[in-house]
């Protein structure tokens, strides 16, 4: 895969890579395997990573740790982490799920991608694979965490205009719903942002509002 050659990692067991990046609503399709199970030792080797990371690089206590932690590994910073390095391009979704990749699959299957580098090139290469991508965002102390929603209301409140949330659409599984939102300042759509729950989309919406400067 080319997101992975780019970072000098080659991986040998090919259909295990396939399989991380590969959705239920695929697998479903088309009788294969998919990610769930790599997610889960994915997720603890990018907090054992991270935690080492903060162990060794801070003086912070538990608490403090904990949090900044929590922070990096959170389900908006793997997507981020996914899009920045184009494993958002490789998923495999079924029909009904194609036009739906959202944030927590991208997260997932960012989770995935670590378990396969652990299992087919070991720790340290994962390491460094995940140290490449992750700490420079800790250095420059990115928050993946902010309430956007709560600074579009102090934006607003300024000019004592009127802000709403207001369900655009929701589609997908009962067990698998995505939510659309619009923010309406005075009436008018200023922002409109995606999730898998309301607030989530709430908060995306607020943010798409905030990049417009009209808002400011």
């Amino acid at each position: 895969m080319k997101f992975l050659e780019n970072m000098g990692i080659k991986i040998n067991n090919e259909e295990l890579l396939k399989t991380a990046l590969t959705h239920s609503s695929y697998s479903n399709e088309h009788n294969c395997e998919n990610y769930e199970r790599l997610e889960y030792l994915g997720d603890a080797i990018l907090e054992a990573v991270t935690s080492e990371y903060l162990y060794l690089n801070t003086d912070y206590k538990e608490g403090e740790m904990t949090k900044i932690r929590a922070n990096y590994v959170c389900e908006k910073a793997l997507a981020c982490y996914s899009r920045d390095i184009g494993i958002d391009k490789c998923i495999r979704l079924g029909h009904g799920q194609i036009h739906n990749l959202n944030d927590t699959i991208i997260a997932e299957v960012f989770e995935a991608v670590a378990a396969v580098i652990y299992l087919d090139q070991g720790y340290d290469v994962v390491k460094k694979y995940l140290d490449d991508i992750i700490i420079p965002y800790i250095k420059e102390k990115r928050d993946f965490n902010t309430d956007y929603k709560t600074m579009l209301q102090e934006a607003v409140q300024t000019t004592r205009r009127s802000l709403e949330y207001v369900l655009l659409n929701e589609y997908g599984e009962a067990h698998d719903k995505t939510f659309e939102m619009a923010v309406k300042i005075d009436d008018i759509v200023y922002g409109k942002g995606i999730g898998k729950s309301k607030k989530e989309a709430e908060q995306n919406a607020a943010l798409d509002a905030l990049k417009k400067s009209a808002v400011k």
